[in-house]
């Protein structure tokens, strides 16, 4: 039968869009603290919030008679009309989410709009309790327990409390890129993780992400038309191997459109390699009447007018600031050779050398006298073949280590009976660190190096809860750090097998990569092994001796899978006599 949905039941679906995580009820709380023109703004959380999430704010506050209206579904105070949704300056205006946070927790509200008194209200299961007197103190604080606790099957898709807490962290910093001018706290666990101070957007980048951004970043001011962008890039130092510090605000909204990346990362293009992503923290101001911010619950979906010229307003805003780093990359072309050789009009031989024109180069020598000329030429190759044959022969895939070579301090390249092997030294280091990580979380840690002159290390808050989950690991692989200050550690051994001098970069990418691939891994130390591997192996273009090739190849082929990367990248390719006679047309 054909019923209508109870209003709690109503609210629980509509919750089931606005409140994903806990995050999501600290994005609807402060974009309602950011409506009402609070400078200051408190976030408190416990547990990742799943205990506890409370907003303060010193905003315009709500008076007694409107509380329990702010809890009731579709109540707003941004909107009146139709014609407001074409023009809407306000982060929200739907009037859903206090209604669905409310379903889904147990909500308390303290506010007072200044009129010299205040009020207190409780709502549980979506039943709004009675008004109560409250200290008059400015602005709104509302605090939100147990969330989900009345939906178990929601709250069983919850992550742990530290990833619950890392996308607070960023939920936060979105907004504290955003607006720059406010000032945000941020409390998890009785421990303060971020307090900003109004400054300007520059700053306030340096703060919320790293402190090594200073003197990093590219600005951004660009006007066209009714368009505007303005904000910071990243140069080629802040690039990272994983996304996440990408943030495109629309009048100061955080947004996610597909779109306006791909126009940033175009103009990016000449100087990245695919897999790469630069920072950037850009605003696109637009007329508010050529945009639709309502076509989602969540407001992080927009539609544009004329989406593809903002698109390329953006990407010209993005290249017009990357101009100082393009400036500096050499045009490569390739010579003009015109096909002109020039050889030497004359020739002196040497013991061994055979003169150009013996060659076949002058066309005007007979063949009687090219036969001859050659003559020598050909018993040196008879006996070069006799000496080959007389030979033992080795075994077909066993590599030489007596005849072995670097190519481009990239490849080893060394013969074997049955034609030629080489060797990607990268990916084949890279083999050996991943199975000696593994070994070492099962059995005994890594050897280490102690640092001369230990590094201090100062992570963003979400990056050093990564840290702290997979710090035990990492002094399995040989890495030896403390705790030296807030978000901070000091580093005082590496891995054995670790060049020193890159540790902090070398870290950092292993954060990056374990975030990224940990999906791609059968568990977790698989992904972290590999980030490690990826990260602490030889380079291309590390230049090795004759002993550390030797020992980087027998130690390969000590392995339980020589053939093949953690990543499924070919270690080894080997080229037959067959293929070779092929590519000289010898058969």
């Amino acid at each position: 039968m054909i019923k209508q949905l109870s209003e709690d039941l109503r609210n629980k679906i509509s919750a089931g869009e606005v409140v994903e995580r806990p995050a999501s009820v600290v994005k609807e709380l402060v974009e309602n603290s950011l409506d009402a023109g609070a400078t200051e703004i408190t976030v408190v959380v416990e547990k990742g919030g799943q205990q506890l999430i409370q907003v303060t704010d010193n905003g315009s506050g709500i008076s007694s008679a409107e509380l329990p209206i702010a809890f009731e579904r579709y109540s707003t105070s941004k909107i009146g009309s139709v014609d407001d949704l074409f023009t809407i300056d306000t982060l929200g205006f739907r009037g859903e989410a206090l209604a669905s946070i409310a379903s889904v927790s147990e909500v308390n509200i303290v506010s007072a709009n200044g009129s010299g008194e205040g009020a207190e209200m409780a709502i549980l299961n979506g039943e709004i309790g009675e008004v109560q007197p409250a200290p008059a103190v400015q602005g709104t604080s509302i605090t939100i327990r147990n969330l989900f606790y009345n939906t178990p099957a929601r709250k069983k898709f919850l992550k742990s409390p530290r990833m619950e807490f890392r996308k607070v962290v960023e939920m936060v910093r979105r907004f504290s890129l955003s607006y720059p001018d406010r000032a945000f706290k941020l409390v998890s666990d009785n421990r303060d993780i971020l307090n900003l101070q109004p400054e300007d957007l520059e700053s306030r980048i340096v703060h919320v992400m790293d402190p090594a951004y200073r003197d990093q970043l590219l600005p951004v001011n660009f006007t066209k038309g009714d368009y505007t962008i303005s904000g910071f890039l990243g140069n080629l130092n802040l690039i990272r191997s994983r996304p996440g510090e990408q943030y495109i605000f629309l009048n100061s909204r955080f947004i996610q459109n597909r779109l306006m990346n791909s126009g940033v990362y175009g103009a990016y293009k000449s100087i990245i390699n695919r897999g790469e992503f630069p920072f950037f923290a850009l605003n696109i101001s637009v007329p508010h009447d050529q945009v639709d911010v309502n076509v989602h619950p969540m407001k992080t979906e927009v539609r544009f007018k004329d989406e593809w010229r903002i698109y390329h307003v953006l990407k010209s805003a993005v290249e017009e600031a990357l101009n100082p780093i393009l400036n500096t990359i050499p045009d490569f072309e390739k010579p003009d050779l015109g096909g002109q050789f020039d050889f030497p009009t004359t020739f002196i031989p040497q013991e061994g050398q055979i003169n150009p024109d013996q060659q076949g180069l002058n066309l005007s020598t007979s063949g009687t006298e090219s036969a001859i000329k050659f003559q020598p030429a050909v018993d040196r190759a008879k006996s070069y073949a006799s000496k080959l044959a007389s030979r033992p022969e080795p075994d077909s895939g066993k590599v030489d280590l007596e005849n072995i070579w670097q190519v481009h301090s990239k490849y080893i390249v060394s013969p074997i009976s049955s034609g030629l092997v080489i060797i990607d030294q990268h990916v084949a280091h890279e083999r050996i660190l991943f199975e000696e990580a593994m070994a070492a979380f099962d059995a005994n840690a890594m050897a280490a190096q102690t640092l001369l002159f230990p590094e201090v290390m100062e992570f963003s808050p979400d990056d050093f809860s990564t840290l702290l989950d997979v710090l035990p690991y990492l002094e399995k692989m040989g890495f030896r750090m403390k705790e030296f200050g807030e978000n901070t550690v000091m580093i005082e051994a590496i891995p054995s097998e670790m060049a020193w001098g890159n540790e902090k970069n070398i870290i950092r990418e292993m954060l990056d990569n374990y975030l990224e691939t940990q999906k791609k891994y059968a568990s977790f130390q698989e992904a972290l092994a590999a980030s490690f591997a990826c990260k602490a192996a030889v380079k291309a273009g590390d230049a090795l001796n004759t002993d550390e090739m030797r020992e980087l190849v027998n130690r390969l082929f000590g392995t339980k899978h020589p053939y093949y990367c953690p990543h499924g990248r070919p270690i080894i390719v080997q080229l037959s006599m067959d293929e070779l006679d092929r590519r000289f047309e010898r058969i």
